[in-house]
């Protein structure tokens, strides 16, 4: 089924901190349909498997618009130190963070209702295909069981890590990839705790752990190939450190993504542009994305409201577009380079032996 002969200024795909951003800034203006994977029934709807951590950077943000986070995003507690634990050596070392423990779910679709109501939005929907045809466009989505197109002028692919945009448009793209795998349990830690866990034998990237309400969330970022071994033998390692791993209530996976150099981040290209993890906007030393998709897509919001209404080509568009996010390239090389120190078992050995910056805990 096709919805006819309209042609919408711009399609996003994606809701998540990226998408919804953009369309909460773009000019009421515009003609702009937005599609969505999730829905307002939490039982049924996709969810992003995520930790759900608020960092400082994605915080600025918010408090750069004056707005404010509503009691229901939140869950309990709110942890003020990360329990650091290098595997290899069982060094573990106490450093002070402030982030916010959020409910994923309920903060995607809090974002999603920020969206101004002249913009279409249609929820609960797979895309299924992306492509150019004619000038313009046209995507065909899934909803209720029948498959359907519309059409764009423009199109921003804000569709995470696995982004079908990027992958149609640009199918010779790579971006470093990982296969995050978490697990939820019923908590039976004496206290609850954040932990951040490096183990070089298994990935070179890190794990995590951390109480959400009742439940504790065990998960880590894993090389692709054997990821589900590495993620149990991960499992059987951190149990000695005092990990109740037991009876798991489910598990999630999914990619993520961790950009290796500047030049793998992709901001699109003949009419499509992408923001957030979609382009390779996410951080390589803590897999944080939400302050880089916030970031983007205001970038990205800025370079549309301008140049539509000055009747720049798609070219100048991305060129534009390009250039006023080259800070958050440098921005993000200097994470690659962290990243590489972190990771190094050496150098984070010397790190937290030395006990630089950690807090020393207080029974």
């Amino acid at each position: 089924m096709d919805t006819g002969g309209e042609i919408y200024d711009l399609a996003i795909i994606g809701l998540g901190p990226a998408g919804s951003t953009l369309a909460r800034l773009l000019d009421p203006g515009l003609k702009v349909v937005c599609l969505d994977k999730k829905s307002d029934e939490a039982k049924t709807s996709f969810k992003k498997p995520c930790g759900g951590l608020l960092a400082g950077d994605a915080q600025r943000f918010f408090a750069s618009f004056g707005i404010t986070l509503p009691l229901n995003v939140l869950v309990s507690p709110q942890i003020f130190c990360v329990r650091t634990l290098d595997v290899r050596s069982g060094l573990i070392r106490h450093y002070q963070r402030f982030y916010l423990n959020m409910d994923r779910h309920r903060f995607d679709l809090w974002l999603r209702s920020l969206i101004p109501h002249g913009f279409e939005v249609l929820g609960d929907v797979r895309c299924t295909q992306v492509r150019r045809e004619g000038g313009t466009f046209k995507v065909t989505y899934v909803k209720g069981g029948e498959a359907r197109t519309l059409s764009a002028r423009y199109l921003a692919g804000c569709d995470g890590a696995n982004s079908l945009v990027r992958r149609s448009l640009f199918p010779g793209h790579r971006i470093r990839t990982y296969t995050a795998i978490q697990e939820w349990y019923e908590d039976e830690h004496d206290a609850p705790f954040y932990s951040c866990v490096f183990d070089a034998a298994l990935t070179d990237c890190y794990a995590w752990g951390l109480t959400k309400n009742e439940f504790f969330i065990f998960g880590g970022a894993f090389p692709q190939k054997d990821s589900r071994e590495r993620f149990e033998k991960l499992k059987d390692e951190v149990r000695r450190f005092g990990f109740r791993l037991e009876h798991p209530v489910k598990r999630e996976a999914c990619k993520v993504l961790s950009p290796a150099t500047p030049f793998e981040i992709i901001t699109g290209g003949g009419g499509a542009f992408f923001a957030g993890e979609a382009a390779g906007f996410i951080s390589p030393s803590s897999l944080e994305g939400f302050s880089w998709g916030f970031q983007s897509a205001m970038i990205l919001s800025e370079v549309l409201n301008e140049g539509l209404k000055q009747g720049l080509s798609a070219k100048a568009l991305h060129r534009r577009y390009f250039l006023r996010t080259l800070p958050l390239r440098f921005k993000l090389t200097l994470k690659m380079l962290k990243a590489r120190v972190l990771f190094s078992p050496l150098c984070r050995y010397l790190i937290m032996r030395s006990g630089i910056a950690s807090v020393k805990l207080r029974r």
